[in-house]
């Protein structure tokens, strides 16, 4: 008789455990070691294809269910050495006696199906592995005159339409993202009142500007044609995808009809997105990790106080320089709205005119591309311009704005003293390294030191290994 490997877990519930009626004493196996193998085996089968997989314990039970991009790839985890060692899944894995699958048409979808399993069926490990935290969900404001989509830990007790709970936060914003592109709702704190006529002379935010809203802030849609949006977003959060694109093809036709050219593209446009949502991207990846050091609402209320700003700084972007001993010399561009990473907002640029190592001239070249650009296709200045860096980084920055007759709130963060310099001041100020307004600068910093770096080893590879 062959020896079992040592990882495999061991029987919890013993050989005189009740059978469930369903099963038959010639089907069932007879020890937990047994059942182990066969649900190994079976999720070596499962299609490479997002879904959710279903934990099962002896009783056939669902003990815990989980989401996958590849659905054979994800579950096959589970029954390798490491799980029954790790001691999230220790645990869980000693009890799974079989497991199962069922297959989504993209992540976004496993993502919202999964969801609904968990508020269905409670499993117990899906509970117990939470740890500290609330899961997060998605909520819509349902009493406002344009709905509000929004990503929470702590819902509100009235006037909103709750979806979740959600077993993964950094899964759940990055399913926003993209659905935000298709339906193009506002993510803002904003109140909004259509009969408010002070709204049309508001300034949108970038999100108008790149196309992901429809920026009722400057009431440049009705009330009742927003509402349509967020009830499209509804029905495809409540798994309602091949009736939703029965009612905007039907929709598309009679806009179309009646010479609604416009109308009718921007649906075809929804149409086109929802049916290739598979190739929209992984939702774990370019979206904001889970647990954050810092609190970016506090960061931002911070950031006003000390730098004496008119109002919050909703976009930041950030700009950082990389080179090796002065060769392909990069430059990075991070976006932050509301103390969050935007990655679709980043950029990063190879610099044209600096033939040697030179950072103050390479950060005004950056500075002076990236603002032309804004200025010459009308879009929306960020509220506030990080450069990493001390004096001479910032006097770069402020002369190739001024060059431009542009009027930018300017900050620089050197990294040796943690030290901000701003403008007409020639002392540096020293924040707490407790201060909120602080670590969101160093976040966004960071962030853009990282993408420059990962940039500038893209070009190396390049020219080494002629990749």
């Amino acid at each position: 008789m062959n020896k079992e490997p040592a990882f495999l877990p061991q029987t919890t519930s013993g050989a005189d455990s009740p059978v469930p009626e369903e099963n038959s004493p010639e089907t069932l196996p007879q020890t937990q070691a047994e059942a182990f193998r066969r649900a190994a085996e079976k999720a070596r089968q499962f299609p490479r294809r997002p879904g959710v997989y279903l934990m099962k314990d002896r009783q056939g039970r669902v003990i815990y269910v989980g989401k996958a991009k590849d659905l054979r790839a994800r579950a096959s985890t589970y029954f390798l050495p490491a799980a029954a060692q790790d001691r999230r899944t220790a645990d869980l894995v000693r009890e799974i006696w079989d497991i199962d699958f069922l297959e989504a048409q993209s992540e976004v979808d496993a993502l919202l199906m999964e969801a609904r399993l968990i508020k269905d069926i409670q499993p117990r490990f899906n509970v117990e592995l939470k740890d500290d935290k609330t899961y997060p969900y998605l909520e819509i404001t349902t009493r406002e005159d344009f709905p509000r989509v929004r990503f929470t830990r702590e819902p509100q007790p009235r006037g909103s339409k709750l979806y979740g709970p959600f077993a993964s936060a950094k899964a759940l914003r990055g399913a926003i993202q993209v659905l935000q592109r298709i339906f193009k709702f506002r993510t803002c704190e904003l109140d909004i009142r259509e009969e408010d006529p002070r709204w049309k002379w508001f300034r949108p935010c970038l999100l108008a500007s790149i196309g992901q809203c429809t920026a009722p802030c400057n009431l440049r849609i009705s009330k009742e044609e927003y509402r349509r949006d967020i009830q499209r977003l509804r029905m495809f959060l409540e798994g309602k995808r091949e009736q939703l694109l029965r009612q905007m093809r039907q929709q598309m036709q009679q806009a179309a009809g009646r010479l609604d050219f416009e109308t009718a593209a921007r649906i075809r446009d929804e149409i086109r997105m929802l049916e290739t949502l598979d190739q929209r991207g992984e939702l774990e990846t370019h979206v904001q990790p889970e647990v954050f050091y810092i609190d970016p609402k506090k960061g931002l209320r911070g950031l006003r106080r000390v730098l004496h700003l008119e109002k919050e700084p909703r976009v930041i972007e950030g700009v950082d320089i990389a080179h090796l001993s002065g060769t392909d010399m990069v430059a990075s561009l991070v976006q932050f709205i509301d103390g969050l990473p935007f990655k679709p907002g980043y950029r990063r640029y190879r610099i044209r005119t600096v033939d040697q190592v030179d950072d103050f001239a390479a950060i005004a070249e950056v500075v002076f591309r990236r603002f032309r650009r804004l200025k010459e296709q009308e879009e929306v200045f960020p509220d506030l311009l990080l450069i990493d860096g001390g004096s001479g980084q910032l006097s770069a920055a402020l002369k190739a704005l001024k060059e431009l007759g542009c009027s930018v709130p300017v900050v620089a963060l050197a990294k040796r003293q943690e030290e901000l310099y701003l403008p007409g001041q020639t002392q540096p100020v020293k924040l707490s390294r407790h201060s909120f307004a602080l670590r969101l600068l160093q976040y966004v910093r960071d962030e853009a030191h990282r993408f420059a770096q990962h940039y500038h080893r893209i070009l190396r590879r390049k020219s080494t290994l002629g990749e």
